[in-house]
């Protein structure tokens, strides 16, 4: 992939900062997820503030010290922390514990899987407790950087230290190792069950054809990849990580391999965050210098959702109709916008 130079901003571009929801949060923000129709905020420390459409909101206690790991179905909120706890929030505000370490390590990852099981890493260690209650650990060569489930089957990627790890817990089989230098931090299944993606502390991504196992590079990236949202379909998968949002191709069999991908609303700024609409060809991005844009996919048209002059935009996220649109900068300054 060649490697990006910025467009210049656009002088017309349509506006619908007028309709945002302000929210204080007074709280660094680091991601939010929606819990029905209500916006949950996760601070750095110990908190998440729960917003509702009208922008009225309660702060709840999760954690005793930092919050390291979030994960979130729409149902509920899986939350990692330093006290080497995972807790649950859901839309009521009420919290469980669901697993310590005993060791009380860190908890680093976190995943969930749509029928209730969940999965959580604390150094080497990936564990997996499912709807019957049964845990079962693996331990992977390195620090596990990431956690996914598959979307069908009862199977847990892990991301690490040259490479991934493919994991059913409810098989005797030995996992499969997918092997690539360096290493991985994030990782994500495409919808279709076809494609496992990482993104890596060197400025790229990589992905395997769960197939063939064949290789899948990404690279080109002016800086390293923080934030990856598959598009409705997953037909693209949207990334941070350089002046334009990165979108590669994921319709054909053989995904990205041999394609340039696709680059939208350029900006004097970097993406930090992207977050794909649930149903539409649309996807909101949030930029370095506190911009947030909707985007068409189709054509790249874009609409202003708040302007730069702030902090970074750390948190994007969509309800799971796609009717609102929550965002958040590192100093806790959020909105709500209603579509």
């Amino acid at each position: 992939m060649k490697e990006f130079t910025p467009a210049p901003e656009s002088a017309s571009i349509v506006s619908v900062t007028d309709r945002v929801k302000p929210v204080a949060l007074g709280m660094g923000v680091t991601s939010v997820h929606f819990l029905a129709d209500r916006a949950a905020f996760v601070g750095g420390e110990e908190n998440v503030a729960l917003v509702d459409a009208k922008g009225e909101f309660t702060t709840v206690a999760v954690h005793s010290g930092a919050i390291l790991s979030t994960a979130s179905d729409g149902k509920r909120l899986v939350v990692g922390g330093d006290d080497g706890k995972v807790v649950s929030l859901d839309a009521k505000g009420e919290v469980t514990l669901l697993a310590t370490d005993p060791k009380r390590r860190w908890i680093d990852a976190v995943a969930l899987h749509p029928d209730g099981a969940f999965a959580w890493s604390a150094g080497k260690t990936a564990s997996v407790k499912s709807g019957k209650n049964e845990e079962k650990s693996i331990d992977v060569p390195s620090t596990v950087g990431g956690l996914a489930f598959a979307p069908k089957g009862l199977r847990l990627a892990i991301a690490h230290y040259n490479g991934a790890t493919l994991w059913f817990p409810n098989m005797a089989a030995t996992a499969e190792f997918l092997p690539w230098a360096g290493s991985h931090l994030g990782v994500t299944f495409s919808p279709d069950n076809k494609f496992l993606v990482t993104s890596m502390h060197e400025a790229a991504l990589h992905g395997w054809r769960l197939a063939d196992n064949r290789h899948m590079r990404m690279t080109g990236y002016p800086g390293r990849v923080r934030s990856m949202s598959w598009s409705a379909g997953g037909k693209a998968l949207a990334t941070s990580g350089a002046d334009t949002v990165i979108l590669w191709p994921f319709a054909s069999k053989d995904g990205p391999m041999g394609k340039e991908p696709a680059m939208l609303a350029p900006l004097q700024a970097r993406v930090s965050v992207v977050a794909c609409h649930p149903k539409n060809d649309i996807l909101a991005a949030g930029y370095s210098d506190g911009t947030v844009l909707m985007v068409r996919l189709e054509d790249g048209a874009e609409i202003l959702v708040r302007r730069n002059g702030t902090p970074p935009v750390s948190a994007l996220a969509w309800n799971a109709k796609g009717t609102l649109l929550a965002f958040a900068d590192e100093n806790g300054d959020g909105g709500l916008l209603e579509l």
